[in-house]
């Protein structure tokens, strides 16, 4: 676990410390760049603002959840877990990869929040048992989560709210919520909160996340649920290659068919990928190897608010791609296999106005237009 930041030290002269050199370091500002889908003229800009940023201390909580989220941060590779917390940040306080325990531990999250003061970022992940709740039903240091995280934002300069129960609540606010979970948008209001839904997340929309920060010492432009855009810009179903099997009308019906086999469109087994905001897609996991519908499983919108109380997880999404109720996702599929890509083309146009007016219709009568 590293040391509370020292005042003076630069994440620039922290990377020389470690033997980056300059080309190496080059490289990473166009991978950060990159990653962020920034243009290449950034780089010099990303690559001066790194020099002069300092390493800011990083305290991680975890309440609620099932390490998920500090698992898919282990496999990030760009930057890895190892230059993230030796190089881009002080990474002073996470139950789960500090060495310290006990009253060390806690001991460490105070003295990094004294030393820090109004400069510290909060990082959290797993859902909270609100002020009402029994405050036993999840402590840390015998001490309630809400407490902990009340008393450790107060001085924060933001907080990032990493995985979809820290987000939204995730499963331990799934109906009937017995532990009065709440998410930490729904309880911190004086602080900045980013959220980085997924279940978990991608890893690298982790670290890029961080990376905007240190890079331009503010947060990224965010959407309507505090979700940078940058990844949760575009919906899985927009960025998926499966999406011309969509736009031809062939979707596989069972897994074990043809249409499985061969690789079309996932939407009748359940996909979730057309009201899905993510990142993975593009970035996928395991060092870009793959992602759930590469391997053949439909996505289970697992960023998005109350996903776990959405229906079944293999039963067909309902929305809407248009503002006009009458044309909708399945509709536009129905098209495309008629007159093809332009009317494809089209439908990727509506549904940038639609995202905000999406209205929920069933089924059934999705089913009909086929």
């Amino acid at each position: 676990m590293a040391t509370p930041t020292r005042p003076d030290k630069t994440l620039g002269e922290s990377l020389q410390d470690h033997g980056l050199s300059r080309r190496g370091f080059l490289k990473l500002c166009a991978a950060t760049a990159s990653m962020m889908a920034l243009p290449a003229s950034m780089v010099p800009r990303i690559a001066a603002a790194l020099e002069q940023a300092k390493r800011p201390s990083v305290i991680w909580l975890s309440f609620q959840e099932c390490t998920g989220c500090t698992e898919s941060l282990t496999r990030s590779h760009a930057p890895t877990l190892e230059n993230l917390i030796l190089d881009m940040v002080s990474l002073d306080y996470h139950h789960t990869l500090q060495a310290a325990s006990g009253e060390a531990a806690e001991a460490a999250r105070l003295t990094a929040m004294e030393a820090n003061a109004g400069e510290y970022l909060v990082i959290v992940d797993g859902s909270i048992p609100g002020p009402d709740a029994n405050p036993g039903f999840s402590t840390v240091a015998g001490h309630s989560n809400y407490d902990i995280l009340m008393e450790t934002v107060e001085h924060a300069a933001a907080v990032i709210a990493v995985g979809t129960c820290a987000a939204f609540g995730g499963l331990p606010q799934a109906k009937p919520n017995p532990t009065g979970a709440m998410s930490v948008m729904d309880l911190v209001k004086d602080k900045p909160v980013i959220n980085v839904s997924g279940c978990p997340p991608v890893p690298m929309v982790i670290t890029g996340v961080l990376a905007h920060y240190l890079t331009f010492g503010r947060l990224p432009e965010l959407d309507g649920y505090g979700r940078p855009m940058a990844f949760f810009g575009q919906s899985i179903h927009d960025r998926c290659y499966r999406r011309p099997f969509y736009d031809k009308g062939l979707f596989a019906e069972r897994f074990d068919d043809r249409g499985a086999k061969e690789g079309w469109c996932l939407y009748r087994l359940g996909c979730k990928g057309p009201t899905t905001y993510n990142a993975c897609a593009t970035m996928k996991w395991n060092s870009g190897t793959s992602w759930p519908i590469e391997s053949g499983h439909p996505c289970l919108g697992c960023s998005e608010p109350s996903f776990w109380d959405a229906g079944g997880f293999y039963e067909p999404v309902s929305v809407p791609l248009t503002a006009n109720p009458g044309t909708t996702l399945l509709t536009a599929g129905a098209v495309g296999a008629v007159v093809g890509g332009t009317a494809a083309s089209v439908a990727k146009h509506r549904v940038k106005k639609a995202n905000a007016d999406r209205q929920p219709v069933t089924v059934e009568a999705l089913e009909k237009t086929l």
